[in-house]
Formats: C-alpha cells, sequence, structure tokens
C-alpha cells in the first residue's frame, strides 16, 4: 500500500551528485539495490507511475537480482527541482520479494502540464534522480510536446547508442513499440552475449529484463522523461500470436507454453512503468489503453499479439489470398470496436496509435506480403482506416516498430489506386540495436508497388516528433553504428504532418 504525504527524508535535499556519497556511506552495511536505474510512465494531467525494481545482483539466476526473500520497504520523493529543495509528494511502498522486488507507485495530486524530478530510498541508499512530466489538464493543448518512439533493442547486436542520444533530446514523453528485450539464448561472439539458455520461466524473464536495464544508456533514457509501452513478440516469443507459438523450439507443451506465456507477461509488468490495472490476470494482461494529452493528442496503445488470428498461410513473406479474409483480426473484435469508438470521441487534435506492426501495404512485385504484419489482416486494416473516415477524424497517426528500419508512409484509401485519397499517415522508427549497424542504403523496397512508401533508411536510431496543434514534425534520428560505443547522431530526413491534412510534407 502506498501511502501520500509531505514528509521529508532524512537524507533529503540531495540530487543526483549527493546519491554517491550516501551509497558510498551506506555501502558497508548492505549492496546498492538500484542497479537496475528508475523510471516513469503513464502520465495524466495529476499523477504518473514512479518504477523501480530492487537489485544488488541483477544476473542471478534465480530471477531475485541477489535480494533475500524478505520484503523491502521503499521510501518516495517526488519535487519540482533536482535539488529536492521543495518536495510535493512522497511516501512509502512495499518492494514484494513475490514480485521481485519492483515497485509501481502512483504518484498524485500533480499539478498538469508540469515537469518533476523522483527518486527512491531503501536500505539506506538513494536511487538515481528521474525526471517526468504531466499531461496538459482536458480542454487545454498545454506546451509543445517533444516525443521520442523507439523499439527493438536486441541485447546482443550492439550497444545502446541510440537510447542514449535519445535521453539528451530531452524528449518530454517516450513511446516503446515493442521487443523491448528478446528471448533468444546466448549467441558465443556477439557484441555482448546474453545471460544464459534461452527464457523460458518467470525466473528467466527477471533475469532478462534485469540484463537489459543494467545498461546505462538504456538507464539514461528511461530517468529522462516518462514512457508508454506495448510489447510485440519477443517479450514473449518470436511471432506467437494469441495462444499460438510460431515454431516447437523450444519444445514446449500446451501447458508448458501457457505457463512461458504468463510468466513473460508477469515479468513484463514487473520491469515497466504501468499502472495497476495493467497487473496481468490469469494468463493475460491488460495492455491497449488510451492516454489523452490533453485537448492536444490522444495515444491508443494497441496490442496487436495477444489477440491476433494465426498468421495467413502459415507465416512468413509470401502471396497469400486467405489475408483478405474478412474474419481475420490483428487486435481481436473487443480491441477494433474498443479503438473505433475512441476515435469517435475527438478528444484531441492528433489521434496516434501507438502499435507494433507494419500498417501500410507493402507489397513485392509478385504480390507477396509479410503475413505478421497488417498484411496478413488486409480487412481488419481497412475497416479501422474505413471506421476513422466515417468518425470524421481528423489527423489519424500511426506509429509503428517491429521492422529494423525507418519508413514513412501516406495511407491509401484504395492502396491498389496511387490515385486514391491519402486518408491518414505512418511513421516506423528504425531499431535501437537490432539488426546491427545495418547500411547507409536509403532506397526504398518495391517503390514502384507502393508509391505511397516515402522513405526508408536501415540505420539504427528513433524517431522524435514534435507535435503541436497545427502540425506533427518527425524527424527521422540516427547513428552510424551500434557495434563500438559513442556514435554521433544525425537527422536522415524530417517531414511535417499538417493539420487536417493527411499524408507527409517533406522537410
Amino acid at each position: 500500500m502506498t501511502v501520500i504525504n509531505r514528509r521529508i527524508f532524512v537524507l533529503g535535499g540531495l540530487a543526483a551528485a549527493g546519491t554517491l556519497a550516501v551509497h558510498s556511506a551506506a555501502g558497508a552495511a548492505t549492496p546498492y539495490p538500484f542497479r537496475l536505474g528508475v523510471a516513469s510512465g503513464e502520465p495524466d494531467a495529476a499523477s504518473v507511475v514512479l518504477w523501480t525494481r530492487l537489485a544488488t545482483a541483477p544476473l542471478n539466476a534465480d530471477g531475485q537480482g541477489g535480494m533475500p526473500n524478505a520484503d523491502v520497504v521503499v521510501d518516495w520523493q517526488v519535487a519540482t527541482t533536482d535539488q529536492f529543495t521543495s518536495i510535493v509528494a512522497s511516501g512509502s511502498v512495499t518492494a514484494r520479494y513475490a514480485d521481485a522486488h519492483s515497485v509501481h507507485v502512483v504518484a498524485g495530486g500533480l499539478a498538469a502540464d508540469a515537469e518533476y524530478h523522483y527518486r527512491f530510498r531503501a536500505q539506506g541508499h538513494l536511487s538515481p534522480v528521474g525526471r517526468t512530466r504531466t499531461a496538459p489538464a482536458g480542454g487545454t493543448f498545454g506546451r509543445t510536446l517533444r516525443m521520442a518512439f523507439a523499439s527493438c533493442a536486441h541485447y546482443e547486436s550492439g550497444y545502446y547508442t541510440a537510447y542514449r542520444r535519445m535521453a539528451e533530446d530531452r524528449p518530454d514523453l517516450v513511446l516503446h513499440l515493442g521487443d523491448y528485450l528478446y528471448e533468444d539464448a546466448t549467441t558465443s561472439g556477439s557484441v555482448r552475449e546474453h545471460a544464459g539458455a534461452e527464457i523460458v520461466s518467470l525466473a528467466d524473464y527477471r533475469r532478462r529484463h534485469a540484463q537489459y536495464k543494467t545498461d546505462p544508456d538504456l538507464q539514461a533514457a528511461h530517468a529522462v522523461a516518462p514512457w508508454l509501452v506495448v510489447p510485440d513478440d519477443h517479450e514473449v516469443e518470436n511471432n506467437y500470436a494469441a495462444m499460438v507459438r510460431a515454431d516447437s523450439s523450444p519444445a514446449l507443451t500446451a501447458a508448458q507454453w501457457t505457463a512461458r506465456r504468463t510468466a513473460a507477461y508477469r515479468a513484463y509488468y514487473e520491469n515497466m512503468p504501468l499502472r495497476p490495472a495493467a497487473a496481468p490476470t490469469g494468463n493475460g494482461i491488460a495492455l491497449y489503453r488510451r492516454v489523452r494529452w490533453g485537448s492536444l493528442a490522444t495515444f491508443h496503445m494497441l496490442d496487436t499479439r495477444q489477440f491476433r488470428d494465426d498468421q495467413a498461410c502459415g507465416d512468413g513473406w509470401k502471396v497469400c489470398a486467405a489475408a483478405d479474409s474478412a474474419a481475420r483480426t490483428l487486435t481481436g473484435a473487443a480491441q477494433e470496436a474498443w479503438l473505433l469508438d475512441g476515435l469517435a470521441q475527438h478528444y484531441g487534435t492528433w489521434d496516434i496509435l501507438g502499435q507494433q506492426v507494419f500498417f501500410a501495404r507493402q507489397f513485392d512485385a509478385a504480390g507477396g506480403a509479410n503475413m505478421d504484419s497488417w498484411d496478413g489482416y488486409r480487412a481488419a486494416r481497412a475497416r479501422i482506416q474505413q471506421g476513422w473516415r466515417d468518425r470524421a477524424v481528423r489527423n489519424p497517426l500511426v506509429l509503428t516498430g517491429d521492422v529494423h528500419t525507418a519508413w514513412a508512409n501516406d495511407l491509401k484509401a484504395d492502396y491498389a489506386d496511387p490515385n486514391s485519397a491519402t486518408v491518414g499517415t505512418e511513421l516506423v522508427c528504425t531499431s535501437i540495436a537490432s539488426g546491427g549497424n545495418g547500411s547507409a542504403t536509403t532506397t526504398i523496397p518495391y517503390a514502384a508497388t507502393n508509391p505511397h512508401l516515402r522513405f526508408y533508411s536501415e540505420r539504427r536510431g528513433y524517431t522524435l516528433t514534435t507535435i503541436t496543434p497545427t502540425e506533427v514534425r518527425a524527424d527521422f534520428r540516427s547513428v552510424p553504428m551500434v557495434t563500438e560505443h559513442g556514435a554521433a547522431v544525425t537527422t536522415l530526413k524530417s517531414f511535417v504532418v499538417l493539420d487536417g491534412r493527411p499524408g507527409l510534407e517533406v522537410l
């Protein structure tokens, strides 16, 4: 239970610079427990979720991070400056052994559209300091919103330079669109190696999350701004669809597969700054949700894994008439109805769909397409696009991850007719590390077949958007390598989407 009060820590008044001194003084008594950093997320106009997880030995195979089999009291503070001279909220929460000593504090009573700093204390140690902010109040636009989005951070493929550069851009909000971690086993000779075999058990998933969160660049990205997160497939298993596995490796019975998926969802919740409403129940987790950013934007965060039909024609890239079946769904009927109902409300100037897999049509010269993307669920895509047109959605903007490359796409009323109306816009971020360095090519694959695809890049990076009542600017930020530390970031291409004018304008 979280207790809200204005109590100031005995060690109050110390910011990040003072944390090391506290750590050093207390170190003889207990090891430092904040090795996984801090995070915040799910902001609304009056509250934000604060997250940490205690771990003194993050890579222990039991998944408990070196912590004893006992609950630990964790104090927390929210202040208006990083010096913590003005505390606006504070309290205590119990980090439970049963939850791998993770905590999710809903810090409430905060001012709208405001920046705050937060930290934790446990076992005589202070955590690093995080920066967060609240959303504007309903009926107001608030300040210009700088929002970055990213996906696909395979630990073995490279360093998290892109996360570091994203933190240095100091966004107000970060969306992570899936493949936060990968489930595969250690690959000898990688840039850096996963700990252990392919993850299957709850202990495995907890340790893998902990390994990823030991990365200082990822910690910096979490500490700079609140996050909105949705998983894709690798947080559980590659290309799974609802309760259907993509293959039989590793060999699991039906009960073992259900247990694996359940463990993955539990560990995901434990390690993300999600509200308690998202805590898993049974073998599922409540992840699709709406987050309102005043009158500026509404974020419709989708779950395209947990309720989808199995991929058509056995998955993969192919020509597949079954992909046109009206019965096929990527979101499930309930989530599709929820999305269209939310789009009809016109809460904000921009309706932003945060989701995982390629949305626009992408056919090769023979008419083949990726069955794991919306091209494998074409009738569902058509229903959603027609649904936002029927509801007079002014500015539909789809944000996507998954494919390890960056794209900017116009969404068409009829993809077979290049002259048909442009009815929306899709921005696809590249990967943080997955795929290694990539290449410098920007030649759009299958451009002749898909003239609505406007930009392509194989480099690693993220997309930085600047959102105002009149436009969304998108800067595709890129680093030339992830196999070595320290690469600089550049903007490869910039586009703008204007209010009331679907489609991309080149800057």
